[in-house]
């Protein structure tokens, strides 16, 4: 038996339940063994006690006590359902980038980058189609929302990974979302410092005495607007908290167009070319390049958007240079 451990949850597994993870990682330990682990306090996210369906981020520091060698002895996997080629060809022409190091696509809004109890159909299962002359098959080094569109990287190698991996860890990653919110935000241009705790099926503020509450900063301007109904935000997460820009949106009373969960029935416009769906987009990444240089890498606006932007009188060239910190300026 190995002793106490502390392991920090990659990208790749943010966003799983911890009993999820414990069995991609810990194969041969029992749920009813991590149960009790669980329950004595032997088993820790981030130094707290937590539930078997609590939900990790990214570089969350998990303590695994002392387990029985047979506890990650990995049980014979199923043979990877093979892509269909419709799928897969669909899914090389969101390509936005490509060389030896690193892969970028703009993932499509309604896509899942990782599987759950009841999602069969996600980007993880089909990244062999983005294999092309790679030796391995690509990693994913960070994850957007099942309903949020635009610049998805990933690592073709496992030396990629760490090196991106590291990047947004240490965030020297800097990362452009474009959102229509419900009405104006005052000021029009600011940083929202709003600490996030976990709740039942999404984040909420947190309190003094939440014991996950976790820092959250986004930085926002405001593009544009139109009659104070609506208006384009361009926003920059300083963090990476689940559902960060949602809540952060609703805090300033303006939830994101379409974000039921967070906005309620106010996140929804009753007006011609506007779709009742998410309006949250990752435009842009901006970092490090794992080899040489820095890399930047642009998502256009799905369609959904694209329609809203038309339909609000909207130019995408008035955002200016996505690759310019315009919040230097606007802050």
């Amino acid at each position: 038996m190995s002793g106490v451990e502390t392991v920090s949850v990659q990208p790749e597994d943010a966003g799983l339940r911890l009993d999820h993870w414990f069995k991609r990682h810990y194969p041969g330990l029992s749920h009813g063994r991590l149960e009790k682990l669980l329950r004595t306090g032997q088993v820790r996210v981030d130094g707290k006690r937590v539930k078997s369906g609590e939900r990790l981020e990214a570089w969350s520091a998990i303590r695994v006590p002392p387990l029985a060698p047979d506890a990650t002895e990995a049980r014979p996997k199923p043979a990877p359902r093979p892509v269909d080629p419709v799928e897969a060809e669909r899914l090389q022409r969101r390509v936005l980038y490509r060389d030896e190091w690193v892969l970028a696509i703009d993932k499509p809004a309604g896509l899942a980058v990782q599987g759950g109890t009841k999602q069969a159909n996600h980007l993880d299962a089909m990244l062999d189609a983005l294999r092309f002359d790679a030796a391995e098959r690509p990693r994913l080094v960070h994850r957007l929302d099942q309903d949020t569109s635009g610049v998805l990287l990933l690592a073709r190698s496992r030396e990629a990974a760490q090196r991106l991996t590291a990047a947004f860890r240490d965030k020297t990653a800097r990362k452009i979302y474009w959102a229509l919110v419900k009405r104006t935000p005052h000021p029009p241009h600011g940083r929202i410092d709003l600490a996030l705790a976990k709740g039942s099926d999404k984040v909420r503020p947190a309190e003094d005495s939440d014991d996950d509450g976790r820092d959250a900063v986004t930085l926002y301007r405001t593009v544009d607007t139109a009659s104070r109904r609506v208006a384009w935000l361009e926003l920059r997460p300083l963090t990476g908290r689940t559902h960060q820009l949602r809540a952060h949106c609703a805090f300033l009373a303006t939830p994101i167009v379409g974000d039921g969960k967070y906005g309620g029935a106010d996140a929804y416009l009753t007006a011609e070319g506007i779709e009742r769906r998410l309006h949250l987009h990752a435009r842009a990444v901006v970092m490090p390049h794992p080899a040489r240089g820095v890399l930047r890498v642009a998502a256009p606006l799905p369609p959904h958007m694209l329609r809203a932007w038309k339909a609000l009188g909207f130019d995408p060239k008035d955002a200016g240079d996505p690759f310019e910190d315009a919040f230097a300026e606007a802050l």
